[in-house]
């Protein structure tokens, strides 16, 4: 997922609305939600999944981890589990990097 792209302000967000904004299938929502703790989608009684916008967040993380930087998905829980907080933390300043250049490519661009 591009870190332009910003997450629509909405309560609840179905799985195709989740797999669209990473360019993934719905399966891997689901591998994922099953594989990490920390996704903890609401469902109704049909079984529809409602991720939160914390899940969305638990999925950049995840998305980054596992497709940025190629970990695997054993790798990407013992990271999350052992330390949690720094892997959050490098993981807002990539962002902020990322937004950075592309913000000074924009300049570069206008001159």
């Amino acid at each position: 997922m591009d870190s332009e792209e910003q997450i629509p302000d909405k309560l609840y967000y179905t799985i195709g609305e989740v797999s669209s904004m990473f360019n993934v299938n719905a399966s891997l929502i689901r591998y994922w939600e099953k594989e990490f703790p920390i996704i903890k989608p609401k469902k109704n009684k049909k079984g529809n999944r409602f991720f939160t916008k914390s899940d969305i967040e638990n999925f950049h993380i995840i998305y980054h981890l596992v497709k940025e930087r190629g970990m695997t998905l054993k790798g990407a829980k013992i990271k999350l589990k052992e330390n949690k907080e720094d892997t959050i933390n490098n993981f807002e300043i990539i962002q902020s990097l990322k937004d950075i250049k592309q913000k000074l490519l924009e300049i570069k661009d206008q001159l």
